[in-house]
């Protein structure tokens, strides 16, 4: 069985997180998702709009995520790839080539996903911030 890690805070869960974890899916057997915790989402100056209890309910819900588990600091993936026997760890292509996923080389197989969907957390976020025009 080939099985694969992503990690993220998957906070206002939209049709760009579907794409991706469906292609990390394809990728192997067995799907794992390392969530970001909300402590851990401070550390990164994040604001998520829902608990990490709601996100993990709403990730545990769809057919491709056989397991969530959490992603408390940056430097824990090592153990988790050793710990739920990864073959594979994905990202979104926005983060290709960075050392905090190329130095897992040496552990695992590293794939990037191309992002599709056109949408983000981020566009969401400012799409909400704009004035609503009446168009009374």
């Amino acid at each position: 069985m080939k099985r694969v890690l992503v990690y993220g805070t998957f906070d206002i869960l939209h049709i760009g997180h579907i794409y991706f974890l469906q292609d990390a899916k394809k990728l192997g057997d067995y799907l794992i998702v390392g969530l970001s915790t909300d402590a851990f989402n401070k550390i990164k100056k994040k604001e998520a709009y829902s608990s990490y209890s709601t996100r993990k309910e709403m990730l545990e819900a769809l057919r491709c995520v056989d397991q969530v588990i959490p992603e408390a600091d940056w430097d824990q993936k090592p153990s988790d790839i050793k710990e739920y026997n990864i073959d594979i760890i994905a990202m979104g292509d926005d983060w290709k080539d960075s050392e905090k996923f190329e130095k897992l080389r040496e552990l695992c197989d590293v794939k990037y996903i191309d992002r599709r969907g056109g949408m983000s957390t981020t566009k969401i976020k400012k799409d909400l911030e704009r004035p609503q025009v009446n168009p009374l």
